[in-house]
């Protein structure tokens, strides 16, 4: 099957594009979404290390819209020392936000289980906050076969 495309298609094409990208639509087209922002958010700019948390996700998920995740930190739970905040982002979704988990002494354990949605093979991350303001992460690829979110 070809396609043939006048030259006036072409120019009205052309000038659209034109116009899109002076209008200053460049940013939007490509721009990547907020999960670089909300870990800044997050953690006040500071480097969150790696350690003491882990993600469990799949390898492969066959449907993006249900994929199960679960992770655990590791910490005492006491008062001198506990997990404060857990933030889950994923990469490549239109918006990178997918879950804010808040913990006390009283949890008992830093720990949660649920389902999210990707739309395409990417990076989750998953950061936690301690009492003392230090911040421990881990990250995962997950590769993503039919996507979960639409545009």
């Amino acid at each position: 099957m070809t396609t043939t495309v006048s030259r006036r298609e072409a120019f009205a094409l052309g000038a659209g594009v034109v116009a899109v990208l002076a209008l200053g639509g460049a940013d939007k087209a490509f721009a990547k979404n907020d999960s670089d922002d909300l870990i800044k958010a997050f953690t006040g700019g500071k480097a969150p290390v790696k350690g003491k948390v882990k993600l469990d996700l799949p390898d492969i998920a066959e449907n993006g819209n249900t994929v199960p995740l679960a992770f655990t930190v590791e910490s005492p739970m006491t008062e001198a020392s506990h997990v404060t905040d857990v933030l889950i982002v994923a990469e490549g979704n239109p918006r990178g936000g997918l879950a804010t988990f808040h913990f006390s002494p009283r949890s008992g354990v830093a720990e949660a289980a649920t389902r999210i949605r990707l739309a395409e093979t990417q990076n989750v991350i998953a950061i936690a906050k301690m009492n003392d303001g230090t911040l421990f992460m881990d990250t995962r690829q997950v590769k993503v076969t039919i996507g979960g979110c639409g545009g």
